[in-house]
């Protein structure tokens, strides 16, 4: 799709989702390296499992506010009282695998941190740092799934975090910019490689 600029969009962009576009443009495959974040996004995308992503993304502000702003330390504290008053929150995806996930990720991610400095430095560990360009002409060519994302979910299983297959991984990778995946003809591509090359 063109913007109101006339410049092209994803093709996976809806054209009359203001909120999606401004995900799409300002957020999608940007390089993100804050804790904190990374954490956020991990979660979120990990409660989108079965769902649609826009389910999600009008979801994500009720999230900020239901999981203390993905403070992980805060979050890796949470116990079952503080799950079952999440379960009651019509705000977010109210499925209880899903929610205590998000608390033994918070746990395991603070292991993380000991063991590497900072999950930042986990992660991005596993592409030396740099972001996978890919050259996808259309949706059809984007794969679900990476060998690089299925490294990181087995090792992700192991620490003891769940909702990380590697489906859910590539998408999250596709969301902090570890890969870029943009179609060739977007223009948010050329920002982003522009971005990559400094």
């Amino acid at each position: 799709m063109k913007t109101k600029a006339g410049k092209h969009r994803c093709s996976w962009v809806p054209h009359d989702d203001v909120l999606y576009q401004k995900y799409h443009d300002e957020v999608w495959g940007v390089p993100e390296h804050d804790d904190t974040r990374l954490f956020e996004k991990l979660t979120l995308d990990g409660a989108q499992a079965g769902l649609s992503w826009r389910t999600i993304l009008y979801k994500t502000e009720n999230y900020k506010k239901a999981f203390d702003n993905f403070d992980i330390e805060k979050v890796a504290k949470y116990d079952e009282c503080k799950v079952a008053e999440l379960m009651q929150n019509e705000g977010i995806v109210r499925n209880k695998l899903k929610i205590e996930s998000a608390i033994k990720n918070a746990r395991a991610i603070l292991q993380i941190q000991e063991d590497f400095g900072s999950f930042d430095k986990y992660l991005w560990g596993f592409v030396d740092g740099k972001t996978i360009i890919n050259n996808p002409v259309n949706i059809h060519e984007i794969p679900s799934e990476s060998n690089v994302s299925r490294i990181i979910s087995r090792d992700m299983k192991k620490r003891g975090m769940s909702f990380v297959g590697p489906t859910i991984i590539y998408a999250f990778m596709q969301a902090i910019g570890m890969v870029n995946d943009h179609e060739i003809d977007c223009w948010r591509r050329q920002e982003l490689l522009a971005l990559d090359s400094r």
